[in-house]
Formats: structure tokens, C-alpha cells, sequence
């Protein structure tokens, strides 16, 4: 890798050890190129103060804010001490709160008047919003030593506010930068020079400078932009080679035959496809009849028939002569798929036996906790392709599974899966196989170009006949118990009616569940009070069943039970046998019984919001309305409390997933989707920049048909190559 020598170099050359070891752990840094695109995340003008009230909780904040009042207090009859010092913006105010031999310092500093930066992490204690132990830089120094250090600091006037964490703070990476920004003249520009004279760009060791240590807002604009572009150009440059890679290869052409399995499936279907699912139907089946390898990426609300529009192109392939995998992230699903295709295709799932259809297949299912036997026979069937259709988890991946002729491979929940698995699998196809990728969280159409731009995109947005509508709530258990007693009252309603109930916790409450983590910190009497733990299924089933559901038949359902009881305990509940299910998240995905009309999800503020809008979809699933309670105990003006307000307000998964990243910025679906590798998004806002990301893919669509290999552009080389260090190279090689 050729990279600029200048910026290649350690951090620990640059700053020392101690302060590039915190920077290599705590923010991932480790050269001094890192350290140059670690930008601000935004600026303090000098005489301006942070507005206090909008304060995300239980994040790692930085506010330029005055001191109001401070005061000592005295607990534990007068043995212990706190100082607390409430800071002001003008508008809103937020205390600080220091204990014991802690307190004289900042009791000295920190007088009324005094200005100051704040960095700490945002708690609630009685209700109110605090930091703990705060550090903190003065802005106002009293020795003219320290007055020229502070000013000398941020020489400019608007300071810069750096992404920082409890180790090392804002001013402290400021400092760092300081030393090392003369490097940033060094950096190679990796736009081609047309491409940014054409979109009036200023040149990137410029931009470096800018965003660092701006003069004025207009500054900040240019490297901004200029930034976006970079990254943007940059990533669809990757994948635009290997779209390009991929139309190289050569795939076995499945074309289906006009009277075979398929026409036999579609015949016995006792409802018709939507128009959606023909639609998707036909892009998929033009994919399968071309000779290169399919890679398509199916996305659709829950419960709008992907497995439908799957079976369908697994049918094709097999009709063709292949075979088709279907690969699930969790058992129950794997076994959930493998009984609902059983059961939609009847007799024509019986290749072989007796009372098979005369155009028919095996349907074999592969996991890894089958006996021995089982597995043996699965894995014949596989070899000698008397199975035309697979369906697996992980236990699909290992060497010992051989295919007699892969043609097509579905992969169920995309986002359970690393890139290495997804690739293990495709390489058991003599000739690449086809590639179907489904997801039930809907992605924003930027989100898809950005992180599966090299996957062809079908959407399924409407629901099939006979759906029913969901109702969300939110119940505010803290605010009005009577609430949560009206929740309980409504599932003993709908149990009443013959239907069946969910209930979610966020954890299970076993001893594992609640052994303290390696390493974990004693947290005083105040941290414990507030963040009790979150609710757990075991004492959750014990309470109801002994309380408020008394009489009903409640069962429990987590991800440490055995398989075996774990499909015993989801076939009980399909077959109506237990009125209540209160599991984990192991239901999230795939679990479908049409006769459960509600869920209350307790502790909703501790799940994200595809998570809900996933649980939430397993409700409402037959003719009966869907019931969803989103229980919370957080106050009213929590930015959770926002969020749950957004799941009640709307169906719409697009539209709740743009709410979603709006909210946690996209380096996390980034950082999941690329096999884990953080994000390359520092400056890029994947839902904002939607026309950037759109035209860096047209650009380098172009760039690359004209040069695959970037002969002529080293700088845009050298950049793919720090882009693609060699984990993502493998990563997006695979695809």
C-alpha cells in the first residue's frame, strides 16, 4: 500500500504513547492520517453557549456553557460531600454534580460567571438531566499563561468540538490535531482533477485545514463539502468495480420449463400473488435466465410474501436442474421456513416418496443440532441432489456439506450475516450461483446504494389480502401505572377472544443474564437506582403469571433454551395451546401465528427502532387487528420516549427507518452491514447527502468503465486502498 509516507505514521511517533494508545482504543485511530479525517462534529462559537435543553442522554457530550450557582452538601450524617454546580446556556440548565476528595478543584474553579467547556456523559438522577464527575477546560483563564493557552488552542473563533470520549476530551484531541495538521499538506487528493475543478471543489489538503481550524462558516462549508464528495466518490468507486467484476463472471443461465414444479406450485396457490410479487417475480426470474450471476437484494415490509417471491425463484432453479439453499440466521427460523414450505408446497415436497407429486423434489432441512442420522440422510440427499431445496443455518457453511449442483442461494435477514458466510456458501456452487439477499428491515434507497450498491434492488411494498392493521401505543408505566394495568387487561381481552399474546423483555434473567461483565465498574448507589436493569422474560413470566395473567397459560421462549425445547415451547404456541408467550428477541424474525393479536414489548426504550418495527410484525398477521404496547418508563421529553412516539405513529418501515438513522447516525448500519468493519462515513449523512451519493455513483460508474483497473488515477488507487485495508477488501471481493 503506497500511501503518503507523512501520513502513514504512527500516532505514537507524533503524540507519544500514552495519549495514541487512548486514541488507538478508545476512538480507533492509529496513524496520523486517522487522526486528520477524525473531524469535529460541530463548533462553539467563542461567546456562545451549548443549548443545554436538547441533550441526548447517556452519550458522551461536550457543552460551552457558564456556572450559575455551586453549593457543598453534606449526606450520610455530614461523613460524605458533593458539590454541585448548575451551568446555564441562557435558556435551559444542567447541573454537575463532583463527590468527595473530587470536589475541591472544581469547588475553586468553577465560581458563578466562569465560562467553561464540559465534557461528560449525560445521566438522569431524580429526574433531572446531570453529569458526573465532569472534566472541563476554562474558557475564561485567570493567569495570563493559561489565557494564552487557552486562546493559543483554538486560535480561531470557532472552536471545534471533536467526537470524544470519557478518556480523552474534546480539547485534549484538539491539542493532537494541532501537532499534526502540517502533515495534511501531504495528502493525496483522490478525486479525479476534472471531476472537482468540474464540481468547483477545493483541493483536500485545503479541505484538512478547513475543517480542523476554520476562520469562519464559510470555511466549514467548503471542506464539508468537499469531504462528502471524498467519501461518497470513494466507496461507490468500490463498488462500481465490483459491479464491474461481477458482470465478468459466468453463471449457469436457470430458465424454467413451462410445465414444471413452478407451474404445478402456482396451480395449487389458494390465493393470487400481488401485483408486487409478480412484479418482483419477473426481475428475478430475468436475472436467473442470464449467464451472469444474480445479485439481487429483496427488501419488503413484514409480512409482505418475501418467502413467497423466494420459494418461487427456488422453484425455477430447480426446475432447471439445480438446486437452491435458503440460509436462516437462527434455528427456530431455519425450521419455521422449512415447515412453512413444506406445508405451501404439499405434495410436491415429496420427491421420491410415496404420494409425491409427479413433479416434485425433497425438502431437506440442515441444522446443527440435528441427530445424527438426520444429518447423514440430509447430507445425501444434499450431495446427490435429491434435494432440490435446502434449507440451513450456519451448518449449511461447513466443508463436509457438498451440493451436487448449486444454481441459487436466498439469504433470509441480511443483516445476521457476515459477508464470509454469505460467500462460504456461494462457493459450493461449481459456477457462482445466483444471489438473493432478503431483508424485512427496510432501507432507505441511500442507505442501499451506499451499502449494497452492488446488489441490483426489488422492493415489495404493498401487503397481501387478508393483512390486518396494526395499532401501536405507548404506554408510559412510569407516568401512569393505571396504564400498564390497562395493558394487561387488554391481552386478557384478546385471550378472551380466543387469540393468543406476545410479551418481549430485553433479556432473560438467568444467571449468565446477570453475572457483572469482566472488568465492569462498581456503580454507586446513584447510578443504580436510576438504570435499574433491564426486565427479564424469567421474572417477567414469573410475575404475570402469578399476577395480573393469572389463570392463562403463559410460557417463556429465549435464545439459551435447547433447540429441541425451543421448537416444542413455538410449536405449543402455533398449535393454540398456550395463550401467552413472553420471550427475547427470538421471535423478531420469521415467527408466524395468526391467531396472536397482541404484544406488549416491555422496556421498548432499550430496542432500536427496525427491532420494534420488526417485533411489532408478528402481530396482526391474520384477519383479527394487531394490537402493539410499547411499554417505557423513560420521561416524557427523552429522546426514547421520541422515538417510541415514532413506532406508535407509523407503519411505514421506509419511513421509520429514515427516522432511525436520522436519529443514530448511519456508521452503525455501515459498520453492521460491512461485516462489522467501522464505518467510512465520518462526514458523509447517508439519508442528507442522497443526491451526492447519487451522482458519486454515476461518476464512478464512469470513472471505472473507462479505467477498471484506475491505471491513470494513483491518487483515487491509493485512497481505494486505505479505504479497502484488507479486511474490506476480502469483504467487499466476496460481496
Amino acid at each position: 500500500m503506497d500511501l503518503v509516507p507523512a501520513l502513514e505514521e504512527p500516532l505514537k511517533k507524533a503524540l507519544g504513547p500514552a495519549t495514541a494508545k487512548v486514541m488507538a482504543e478508545h476512538l480507533g485511530l492509529h496513524t496520523v492520517g486517522d487522526l486528520l479525517h477524525h473531524y469535529p462534529r460541530r463548533y462553539a462559537e467563542r461567546g456562545e453557549l451549548t443549548a443545554l435543553a436538547e441533550l441526548p442522554l447517556d452519550e458522551h457530550v461536550t457543552v460551552v456553557a457558564q456556572v450559575a450557582s455551586a453549593r457543598v452538601l453534606r449526606f450520610n450524617g455530614g461523613s460524605g460531600q458533593r458539590l454541585e454546580v448548575t451551568i446555564t446556556d441562557g435558556s435551559g440548565q444542567l447541573q454537575l454534580v463532583f463527590f468527595g476528595r473530587g470536589i475541591h478543584k472544581p469547588h475553586k474553579d468553577l465560581l458563578p460567571g466562569t465560562r467553561a467547556m464540559f465534557a461528560g456523559k449525560v445521566g438522569v438522577f431524580n429526574r433531572k438531566m446531570q453529569l458526573a464527575h465532569p472534566a472541563y477546560q476554562l474558557l475564561r483563564a485567570d493567569s495570563s499563561e493559561e489565557a494564552a493557552e487557552a486562546v493559543g488552542s483554538w486560535a480561531g473563533a470557532l472552536l471545534p468540538i471533536y467526537p470524544a470520549t470519557a478518556k480523552l476530551e474534546s480539547w485534549k484531541i484538539a491539542k493532537a490535531v494541532d501537532l499534526v495538521l502540517p502533515s495534511a499538506q501531504d495528502a493525496v487528493d483522490p478525486l479525479p482533477e476534472s471531476l472537482r475543478e468540474g464540481r468547483g471543489l477545493v483541493p483536500l489538503t485545503e479541505a484538512l485545514l478547513k475543517i480542523h481550524r476554520p476562520h469562519s462558516k464559510a470555511d466549514i462549508a467548503d471542506a464539508r463539502s468537499r469531504l462528502k464528495w471524498d467519501e461518497a466518490f470513494v466507496l461507490q468507486v468500490a463498488l462500481a468495480r465490483r459491479r464491474f467484476a461481477d458482470t465478468q463472471l459466468t453463471a449457469v443461465a436457470r430458465v424454467p420449463q413451462p410445465d414444471g414444479l413452478l407451474t404445478a406450485f402456482d396451480a395449487k396457490l389458494p390465493f393470487t400473488l400481488t401485483e408486487g410479487q409478480q412484479k418482483v417475480s419477473k426481475e428475478i426470474f430475468d436475472d436467473l435466465a442470464t449467464e451472469h450471476p444474480m445479485h439481487r437484494l429483496l427488501q419488503g415490509e413484514v409480512g409482505s410474501g418475501k418467502t413467497m417471491v423466494a420459494l418461487r425463484a427456488m422453484l425455477t432453479v430447480v426446475d432447471a436442474g439445480g438446486q437452491a439453499a435458503m440460509l436462516a440466521p437462527t434455528e427456530v427460523l431455519a425450521q419455521q421456513h422449512h415447515r412453512s414450505i413444506t406445508e405451501m408446497m404439499g405434495e410436491l415436497a415429496e420427491g421420491g416418496m410415496l404420494g409425491g407429486a409427479e413433479h416434485s423434489t425433497k425438502v431437506v432441512l440442515l441444522t446443527g443440532s440435528m441427530g445424527t442420522a438426520a444429518r447423514k440422510q440430509a447430507l445425501l440427499d444434499i450431495v446427490t441432489g435429491e434435494a432440490g431445496v435446502v434449507i440451513g443455518t450456519h451448518a449449511l457453511i461447513e466443508d463436509k456439506v457438498q451440493f451436487h449442483d448449486l444454481g441459487l442461494v436466498v439469504v433470509d435477514e441480511q443483516h445476521r450475516f457476515g459477508v464470509e458466510q454469505r460467500d462460504a456458501l456461494r462457493s459450493k456452487g461449481k459456477q457462482p450461483p445466483h444471489l438473493l439477499v432478503m431483508t424485512a428491515t427496510p432501507i432507505p434507497r441511500t442507505v442501499a446504494m451506499t451499502v449494497f450498491g452492488d446488489l441490483e434492488t426489488s422492493v415489495l411494498d404493498q401487503l397481501p389480502a387478508g393483512r390486518s392493521p396494526i395499532a401501536s401505543h405507548v404506554v408510559p408505566a412510569a407516568d401512569k401505572p393505571h396504564f400498564l394495568a390497562r395493558a394487561w387487561e387488554r391481552v386478557r381481552e384478546e385471550v378472551g377472544k380466543g387469540h393468543q399474546a406476545y410479551v418481549v423483555c430485553p433479556r432473560i434473567g438467568d444467571d449468565e443474564d446477570d453475572k457483572p461483565k469482566k472488568g465492569a465498574k462498581k456503580k454507586s448507589a446513584e447510578d443504580e437506582a436510576e438504570k435499574r436493569p433491564p426486565l427479564a422474560v424469567l421474572d417477567v413470566a414469573d410475575e404475570l403469571a402469578h399476577g395480573p395473567l393469572q389463570g392463562l397459560r403463559v410460557e417463556v421462549l429465549h435464545g439459551r433454551m435447547q433447540p429441541d425445547d425451543k421448537d416444542a415451547v413455538m410449536r405449543r404456541f402455533a398449535a393454540g395451546e398456550t395463550d401467552v408467550l413472553v420471550a427475547t428477541t427470538v421471535i423478531e424474525v420469521g415467527v408466524n401465528v395468526p391467531n396472536a393479536t397482541a404484544m406488549v414489548i416491555m422496556d421498548a426504550d432499550r430496542f432500536g427502532v427496525s427491532q420494534l418495527h420488526q417485533l411489532r410484525g408478528r402481530v396482526g398477521r391474520g384477519s383479527a387487528p394487531g394490537l402493539c404496547l410499547l411499554v417505557t418508563e423513560m420521561p416524557e421529553a427523552s429522546p426514547a420516549r421520541a422515538r417510541l412516539g415514532a413506532v406508535a405513529s407509523t407503519l411505514d418501515g421506509f419511513e421509520l427507518s429514515r427516522i432511525d438513522l436520522e436519529q443514530r447516525r448511519e456508521g452503525d448500519v455501515l459498520g453492521q452491514a460491512q461485516s462489522g468493519v467501522r464505518s467510512s462515513l465520518r462526514m458523509l449523512a447517508v439519508i442528507e447527502d442522497e443526491e451526492i451519493i447519487a451522482e458519486a455513483r454515476e461518476e464512478a460508474t464512469r470513472v471505472v468503465a473507462a479505467d477498471p483497473d484506475l491505471a491513470g488515477l494513483p491518487g483515487l488507487r491509493t485512497a481505494l486502498d486505505a479505504l479497502l485495508d484488507e479486511e474490506r477488501e476480502q469483504y467487499l471481493d466476496k460481496g
